[in-house]
Order: C-alpha cells, then sequence, then structure tokens
C-alpha cells in the first residue's frame, strides 16, 4: 500500500498467519497472489476465479463481489467494532473525514436497531467467557471479580 489510488495516504497492514496460509495455498506463477504486477490482469485473474466459485457453488450473488467489495466490508465492520471514525480514516488512507462517513452510514444501516439495547451477562470462568465471545458478545469491563460483557439486542 505504498502507491495509494486517488492521493490516499501510504499505510501498513497487520494481517493474520492464517490470511497468510491462506494465500500462500493458492497456486501461482508469480509472487503476486494474482498473477502480476499489471493492474488489468489482476482483475481478470480475480474475475475468473470469481466466476468459476460463482458456478461451483451455483451461487450467481458471488459474481456482484470485486475488490473494492472487500474494502468496503473491512471498513464498515472495523467502524461496527471500534465506533473509532479516525481509526477507520487512517486504516483506509483517506485524506478527509468526509470520504469515511460513507462506512458509518453503512455500518447504521446494516446494524443499528431502533434502540440501543444489550443482552448483559456477568461471569467469573474462563470457559463461560470463551463461549461468551464466541457467540458475539463484546467484553465491558470488569468489577470486582465479575467480567462484564454485552451484545445487541
Amino acid at each position: 500500500m505504498n502507491n495509494p489510488e486517488k492521493s490516499g495516504n501510504p499505510r501498513i497492514f497487520i494481517i493474520s498467519k492464517k490470511l497468510v496460509n491462506m494465500l500462500s495455498a493458492l497456486s501461482r506463477t508469480s509472487e503476486y497472489v494474482f498473477g502480476t504486477n499489471s493492474k488489468i490482469t489482476r482483475g481478470s485473474v480475480f474475475y475468473r476465479k470469481r466466476k468459476r466459485i460463482a458456478h461451483k457453488l451455483a451461487n450467481p450473488r458471488l459474481l456482484r463481489i470485486g475488490f473494492h467489495t472487500f474494502r468496503h466490508w473491512k471498513a464498515t465492520m472495523l467502524y461496527h467494532e471500534t465506533q473509532n471514525t479516525m481509526l477507520v480514516k487512517e486504516f483506509l488512507g483517506h485524506k478527509t473525514l468526509d470520504t469515511t462517513l460513507l462506512y458509518i452510514q453503512l455500518e447504521k444501516a446494516l446494524f443499528r436497531s431502533d434502540s440501543d439495547e444489550f443482552v448483559v451477562k456477568a461471569v467469573k470462568d474462563s470457559e463461560e467467557i470463551q463461549t461468551l465471545l464466541e457467540v458475539g458478545f463484546e467484553y465491558v469491563c470488569k468489577n470486582d471479580e465479575l467480567m462484564y460483557f454485552r451484545k445487541r439486542k
């Protein structure tokens, strides 16, 4: 991301070992995941693979996914998890906050209900904590020996 498009700010991404392993498992003929360094070639390889997967899974909706879809999804989820507009702005490399506001609107449309009601759980056992995290609860705070978690209704 050293030379971003549209005069954005350069940035560094930290990716998980799982993603590195998944990308490494793809068959390739060059050092790049989607072929040569040419944007046109990378795009056409991606679209061919996408078409093959959509046909194999009999899911034509997969054909609507493009490179930018991943960017929009990641930014929307990052805002949903953190509620931090500046973090999303930096992550995307936007120069102005106005551009980032799109992801706030997407997050509100996707995740906001009419109320901010939560299911709250208090636990102290590590197994209970793991169970809550696996079903989507988020850590809120610790008081005495209890840890509090919440999840939107």
